[in-house]
């Protein structure tokens, strides 16, 4: 139990912190069960992993997303920090895009107490090699991507010889940590190009132990992710954390519009679904990117995204009213559509757009370029603004309440207020399962998450949950019909019992 002398004291010494925001605390965290154990079983296989006889494989850890994942990770660096046996180690995190390097930073930067040393960002691909070659200590922030070689080079050349290097890799199970390199082929001749990072990591950091830490199961047929990181360390899956009062269960429903689609568009939707359900980013292959085209076309037709539209304002404004406020997003496939879906609701809603961040009920949230048309140019913002309006979404109190997005917040985007996900793109496996978990926050009184399907992912929310337990199936992607209908029995039963 938690009142053992040596468990008690353990928990109290060095697993709480304070969280800090805008240069105040704001609570005081103290570690649930699932991460003090998990962070203590990590540490012991870390330092396992670390000896000179060892394999360099600390394993992974799977906890649910919305479990606390990424403080999870702070106490882990935190405790590696004051192990005696890694003597002062430099821990080294990993992501592999730069809205989820930023959201783990900023988790970190927010309990400072936790921490020997200050958690560094590498700032860019010389910053990050500078970092590395240091004698001894810090925790340093980067992206795979900057572990990719300049200009002149042809392999990543070695920074450290150091073992008590540990590299903390956020989703583990992606594909962007495998080995394979890319060749480019030119007129000059053949080069390495940028796909093997994770070769690159291990070329820098060739003594260094990896760690792996994913929101979704490694499945079974999963050969790479073990054979990276090595066998699973702790899981806290979906029926625990949903038993715990940790997240909410997540329900879902179809709303698919009724559209006459001539037979060329059916031929082209039939064909091209199947295919282009994708992780999180569009196929590059040249000719998926143009069957995707194709289905962006048909998807984002103005008569189609009209009903959508239409759809959303009435669903969202019922939804509102029934969980007294609270906040909603919607995915769309592309920019484009983006853009025309915000375009159809402020037409019907005029009062919710606004050209001020401040203002406004309605915002699409995307990236942006010099090459983008005019009608985009409203809704790019710099990283500052974004991280602004980030801020704004996640207080429940403010007037920005639904989100257009296209792949950024999908993943590691923390808004407990946020309790329907409308989703109008193509999704699958682990990115569909990091999406929908966005609604699967505890709030108050918030007693569940509702994904609404424009496109049909029902499907591929099945699958997904294939490599989840039978309690996990039973918690994730509920049947909003069919909970009515239990609902409905077990009121008759009560009128009965009553009567």
């Amino acid at each position: 139990g938690v009142f053992d002398k040596e468990r008690f004291i353990d928990l109290l010494a060095h697993f709480q912190a304070y969280e800090v925001k805008e240069g105040a605390a704001k609570a005081k965290k103290l570690a649930g069960y699932h991460q003090f154990h998990a962070v203590r079983k990590a540490v012991q296989h870390t330092i396992r992993a670390a000896n000179h006889d060892g394999d360099r494989k600390a394993g992974v850890i799977w906890h649910t997303q919305g479990s606390g994942k990424s403080f999870t990770m702070a106490l882990y660096a935190s405790r590696l920090e004051r192990a005696p046996e890694l003597g002062n180690p430099t821990v080294v995190v990993v992501t592999d895009r730069n809205d989820l390097d930023d959201q783990l930073f900023d988790t970190f930067q927010e309990h400072p107490d936790l921490f020997v040393s200050k958690p560094e960002p590498a700032e860019d691909r010389a910053d990050l090699r500078e970092k590395l070659k240091r004698v001894s200590g810090g925790i340093v922030f980067t992206t795979m991507q900057r572990f990719a070689l300049l200009d002149d080079e042809k392999e990543y050349p070695q920074l450290t010889d150091r073992r008590n290097v540990i590299v903390i890799a956020d989703e583990a199970h992606r594909t962007q940590y495998g080995f394979g390199s890319k060749v480019s082929v030119n007129k000059d001749g053949a080069k390495l190009a940028s796909g093997g990072y994770a070769q690159h990591l291990r070329n820098a950091l060739p003594f260094a132990t990896f760690i792996g830490f994913t929101g979704t199961p490694v499945e079974t047929k999963d050969r790479n992710t073990r054979a990276v990181f090595g066998d699973e360390i702790d899981t806290y899956d979906l029926a625990q954390a949903v038993a715990d009062n940790a997240t909410v269960p997540i329900y879902y429903t179809a709303r698919l519009p009724q559209l006459r689609f001539d037979d060329e568009l059916k031929a082209v939707l039939d064909e091209t679904v199947d295919d282009l359900l994708v992780e999180q980013d569009v196929p590059d292959q040249e000719n998926t990117k143009s069957r995707w085209s194709r289905l962006e076309a048909v998807a984002g037709a103005p008569e189609r995204l009209q009903r959508v539209a239409t759809d959303i304002v009435e669903h969202f404004e019922a939804r509102r009213e029934a969980m007294g406020g609270g906040k909603a997003m919607v995915v769309a496939m592309s920019r484009r559509v983006c853009v025309a879906l915000h375009d159809a609701i402020g037409k019907l809603r005029p009062e919710w757009v606004s050209g001020d961040d401040k203002q406004g009920l309605i915002k699409v949230v995307m990236t942006g370029s010099a090459g983008d048309p005019e009608e985009f140019r409203p809704h790019i913002r710099k990283k500052s603004q974004l991280e602004e309006l980030a801020r704004q979404f996640k207080k429940p109190e403010t007037t920005f309440s639904l989100a257009i997005v296209r792949d950024m917040w999908l993943t590691g985007f923390d808004a407990p207020c946020l309790h329907t996900l409308y989703v109008d793109k193509p999704m699958r496996g682990h990115g569909l399962m990091q999406a929908i978990a966005r609604v699967n926050r505890v709030f108050g009184e918030k007693p569940g998450g509702l994904v609404v399907d424009y496109l049909g992912i029902g499907a591929e929310l099945k699958a997904a949950l294939a490599a989840y337990s039978q309690g996990d199936r039973q918690r994730a992607g509920i049947d909003q019909d069919a909970a009515v209908r239990e609902l409905l029995r077990a009121l008759e039963a009560i009128v009965d019992l009553l009567n």
